[in-house]
Order: structure tokens, then sequence, then C-alpha cells
């Protein structure tokens, strides 16, 4: 962002009232930006309170007044496509202009890591990068960032970049080639704005005014309100949740507090130098295990180091850790990324032999103390360092499953309760964007039910923070990954994906993208976004511009004919077909109680035909039900049905 100043000083020293900053936009408008064509196009910034200024875009003049905090917003009359045009806004005495801004589509690209994959690191992702020179696609991304509140601006914006070799890698790929699809189709410049963190849930997306509904977050959001108000009140009040939940969840947890104890005998307990994830200690009961562990270890020190010590470090914890030192607790975060520092009350270490004790929560993937030595210590006031020991010692205190639901930080960055949104969405609901495309889910699949309510209130959300009722949404269905079932059975990510595809239907302008049949069961990153975000482009079309284009078959009904049950299809363009078979595999017949089995299925036109199947206890018909199906269904325009359960009429 360029400013310039109508205002300098020539070297002298003058007392008076200090000059006044430039009027500025907000930090999502830079040079090369992109604006929506054929809309009311919102722009906004900070300038001196009252400030009267004047804004020039295409031809247009604009005229506001800042308001008492400094804030101004304009809203532009809607404009056609074109560009490179200078963006200006001044107050009379300074003036800052951003150039080569374009008008054309923007799109916001959200969600975890598989939208936030990079180009570079794509399938054939070395020569896309290689070939993307073009001026009229652009990108910037709002970096990784949290906030108890909602901010106005983004802390960390990228600015706009144009496609080029040297600025595309780090790019998200699936945002990418569905822009990139957008702008040879209509051949005006595409941007696209990006916000991702990798596994996130959906919850922390969403804002207090999405979440209040749902009634099953008020606890978490009146912890993150107090947080908001004061930080170590806020931090006070969690480290009591957590210690009130250890009470009343951890086995044995009375006799367990004496683990934290310095005179407790943990000579039996088996020894560790922790330096990586307890999945790799070699220990078969941990090979892969969730739930709580302790560690300790004892060290001896001077009266002087005793009298020094300001603080204690620990490194990097996965996942979350509460920490005693001689029996006190002395802190405890969530966050495998963050490393552990906690003060040290005067007093609490004594000359002679102190003890650290850790109790170690992960609940899923990898856990333990893994950091290197150096990042244990205790830090003296004189700046000096005192190492812990190589030699600890762990126990297994008790599984996940025994521990029951994990409270979470309401502030936590993958799991918290409005903390993204704050931070990386709200910003962003300032800027006039054509639509949304969403990938996320994965993170989720632990409780479908949930998921099925919070996408809808995500979605509803964001549409009235954009102050758009019926903004449009590309959702694309989660791809195929992880186990394959030779029989017909329960899948949490088969819930997932059948709640993604309802919402798409129960809502105007929200659309669904099938990529099910280009995932990897070995890889949760699947590295095929070309083919994903063309399909993504199609949906926009569809979805966003309301065009008659090629799209996933979607089930309309299921019904009963003679002996037959019969599922009827839209979208199958010129008819369904089944590739390597005469037949679609992977249908299901499910009874009331969802008992299921595999049956056959014959395609033809719009519709499959599944012979013999006509029961009475018959009551659904599921599709690729399963963590990774194997599939065979699509259109004549080579696009998957995607996975469903319908209810047979």
């Amino acid at each position: 962002m360029k400013r310039f100043s109508a205002l300098a000083l020539a070297g002298t020293l003058w007392c008076g009232p200090a000059l006044a900053e430039a009027p500025r936009f907000t930090n999502l408008f830079s040079d090369h930006a992109v604006l929506q064509r054929g809309e009311p196009v919102r722009l906004s910034g900070r300038a001196d309170p009252g400030a009267a200024l004047s804004i020039e875009i295409a031809g247009q003049s604009l005229a506001t007044t800042a308001d008492a905090s400094g804030r101004w917003a304009v809203t532009t009359k809607p404009m056609t496509a074109g560009g490179p045009y200078a963006l200006s806004v001044s107050d009379g005495r300074a003036r800052s202009q951003l150039n080569d801004v374009m008008v054309g589509e923007v799109w916001f690209c959200s969600g975890q890591s598989n939208m936030g994959l990079k180009l570079q690191d794509a399938t054939n992702g070395g020569n896309e990068v290689r070939d993307s020179e073009n001026p009229l696609l652009r990108f910037t991304d709002v970096g990784r960032d949290i906030a108890a509140r909602p901010l106005e601006e983004a802390k960390a914006v990228s600015g706009w970049t144009l496609a080029a070799p040297a600025s595309i890698g780090p790019a998200s790929a699936a945002c990418y080639f569905m822009a990139k699809a957008l702008q040879a189709h209509f051949g005006v410049t595409v941007g696209f704005i990006t916000s991702t963190w990798g596994g996130t849930q959906t919850q922390a997306w969403i804002g207090e005014s999405g979440l209040r509904p749902l009634k099953t977050y008020d606890d978490a959001l009146d912890r993150l309100a107090l947080y908001a108000k004061d930080r170590q009140v806020g931090e006070a009040r969690q480290a009591r949740y957590f210690d009130d939940w250890w009470a009343t969840h951890e086995p044995d947890a009375k006799a367990k507090a004496a683990w934290a104890k310095p005179d407790f005998d943990d000579t039996s307990w088996k020894p560790v130098h922790p330096t990586k994830v307890w999945e790799r200690l070699g220990d078969p009961e941990l090979t892969s295990f969730n739930g709580a562990v302790w560690y300790r270890t004892a060290f001896t020190l001077t009266k002087a180091q005793a009298e020094a010590a300001t603080r204690l470090a620990l490194g990097l914890i996965d996942d979350s850790d509460t920490t005693f030192v001689n029996g006190v607790r002395v802190g405890g975060i969530e966050g495998r990324t963050t490393r552990r520092g906690y003060a040290l009350p005067k007093g609490l270490l004594v000359a002679g032999r102190n003890v650290v004790a850790v109790r170690v929560l992960d609940s899923g993937g990898s856990g333990g103390l893994y950091d290197t030595d150096d990042q244990r210590f205790l830090a003296l006031a004189d700046g000096s360092k005192v190492p812990l020991p190589e030699a600890w010692r762990y126990r297994v205190s008790a599984p996940l499953d025994a521990l029951g639901d994990v409270p979470v930080t309401p502030w936590d960055p993958t799991k918290g309760t409005g903390s993204l949104y704050n931070a990386m969405v709200a910003p962003v609901t300032a800027y006039t964007v054509k639509g949304v495309a969403w990938y996320q889910g994965e993170s989720n699949v632990y409780d479908p039910a949930a998921f099925g309510r919070l996408l809808p209130a995500l979605i509803q959300q964001w549409r009235t923070a954009f102050g758009v009722a019926d903004l449009p949404f590309v959702l694309v269905q989660l791809p195929n990954y992880g186990s394959v079932s030779d029989r017909a059975g329960a899948s949490r990510t088969a819930e997932v994906r059948e709640r993604q595809r309802l919402t798409a239907q129960a809502l105007d302008r929200v659309g669904l993208t099938s990529i099910i049949d280009i995932g990897d069961r070995y890889d949760i990153h699947p590295g095929q976004k070309t083919v994903a975000g063309g399909r993504m482009a199609l949906t926009a079309r569809r979805v966003a511009y309301r065009e008659t284009v090629a799209q996933s078959p979607s089930p309309i009904a299921a019904t009963r004919s003679g002996d037959d049950l019969i599922v009827r299809f839209k979208d199958t363009a010129s008819g369904l077909r089944t590739y390597s078979s005469d037949t679609a595999i992977g249908f299901e017949l499910c009874d009331a109680d969802r008992r299921c089995r595999y049956a056959s299925a014959v395609a033809s036109g719009d519709h499959v035909t599944l012979a013999g199947a006509n029961r009475p206890e018959i009551r659904a018909i599921r599709y690729a039900w399963s963590d990774s199906p194997f599939v065979n269904l699509f259109n004549s325009e080579d696009l998957p049905v995607g996975p469903f359960e319908i209810t047979v009429d």
C-alpha cells in the first residue's frame, strides 16, 4: 500500500500537535486488488476522526466522513469488468492511492488443510507453477490468527499478487484451479482470497451470533467473552474448568493427585528420554494410544538457583498439558505447536530436590513431550538457564474412551468457538465477494450430528456478516480416504458427507462438489486438486451465475416398483453410466434399525434399478457409504454420483 502525505517537516523540531496520518484503506485493499464487478462494492479504511474524505475509483467520486473512532466506509455503484484503475482516498491534506486495481470476479476460499494445500505440493504442481503467468488471475491470503473478538482488520494479509511462477506456489491449489477455470470461462480478471488453517473444526469458523442459537456452545462462548475482557481472568477461569474436569473424569483421580507430589515414588514408572512422541518410543502400550499419560522428572538446585528461577520451559507437547512443580499447578496449554513456558511463583522451588510432573492429554494422532532437550529448562532472573534432566519417567493414566468428552479451550485455534472467525473471516466480510468456496469437515467426523447443525449455521452467519442473504456457497464434499470396507456398515465420514449433501439440498444457492473418486485412501490430503478445482468452478457457475452446466448427479427419490426399488437422479446429462462393470457397486439396502447389506444395481438413463430388492423391511438405500468407497457410477459428463442415503417411499 502506498501512502502520500501532503505535509512534511524540513528538519525542524516542532512541539505542536502530532501530524495526522494519511487516510488509508483497510489492509485487504492493496495494489493489484480485484473488486467485484456488477455489484455495489464496499470500500473501507481509517482516517482521522471526523475527517471529510473523497474516494475515487473507475470514474466514480464518493464522499464520506470518518466516524469518531476514525473508521470510514462507502459503497460504489456497480462497475463493469475492466481496469487497471487507481483507487484513492484523500482528506484534502493527505492522499493514499492504490494502483493496478482491476474489476472482475472475487471469491473467498476457506476451510482446513485441503483448502490450504499449496499449488506447489499438488499433483503436477511444478508444471502448473511454471505455466502460471496470468495477470488476470490474482490472489491474497489472510494469515493464521485467532481472536477473542471480531477484528476489523486481519493482522496479517499477504497483499494482492498476480499469478506468476515466482509467486503462485504457496497459493491454495483447489482455489487456484477453481479461479483459473472461472477466469478462462469469463475472460475477466478473477481474484481469490484465501483463509485456511489445517486441522480446524467447524465451530472455530463460526461467530458468536451463529453459535448462540445452537445452545451447545453457550458456556464456551461465555468463557471466551471473559477472556476477551480480561485475559488473565479468562485463563484462570479456564484452568479451573480443566481442573474440575480432570477431578471428575480421570479414573482414580484422587489417588493420582499424588503423582504430582514431590515425595511420590515413581521408580516403578517406565524411563524415557522425551524427545519424540510416545507412539515412537517403542512401547506397545503407546503405539496407537490416545488418552492421558503422566511424565515426571527430578532435579537438584542450589539455594541461589532456586531463588533466581522465574520460568519453567518444557518445549512442545502434543496435545495439551497440566504442569505441576513440587505438587503445585503452574500452568497448562492446549496445542501441539505451542512451546510451553510457565511463570514460577516465588518460593516454589527449593534448594535440593525438586520435581516437575506433567499430565499430557492426547485426543488424536501423536502425543507426548517431544521437543529437543535444549527447550526444557529453568530460566533464571539473570538470563541464564538450568537445563532439565534428559531422564524422565512416564506412566499411562487412562485411554481417551475412559475419559469421555475432552474439554476445549474456547480460544484454541483448531477446536475453539469462533476464534478463527473473529480473526480470519470477520475482517473479510467487509470486502465484496461473489461467493464462498468451503472445503472442511475432516476434523468434525467425530460428531457428524453436530456437524450437521454447524454447517448450515456457518453459511447463514457468514451470509449475514457479508450482508448478502443468498451469498453463493460451494461446498466440497469429503473425498475417499481411510479404511476400505468389505461389508455394509457404519461410517462417520460418510455421515459427514451426507450432512454436506443435505445442507446443499436444503439451502438456496449452495452447491455441492463431489470428489469421491479422486481422493487417496492412504493420504488425507489428496494431491489431485486440478480436477477438484475444475469441478468447484462448475458448481460456482451453477449457484453463483445461474448457468446450466454439468453437475454430479444427486438422488431425487427412491420408490417401489413391483419387485424392484428404483432410485431416480437429477443432473444425469445424457444418462448414467458405470465403469468397469455392468452394475453399479456400493449400493446398500437398510432396514429401520439401520442394518444394511450390499445390493446389486443397474444404471439406465436417469435411474438405477435394484432388482428384487422391494421388501417391506427395506426403509432406506445408501450409496458409497464407507470411509474410502470404490465408486463406478458417473453421468455422461464424467462426474461421479456422490455418497448419499435416501428413504424409500
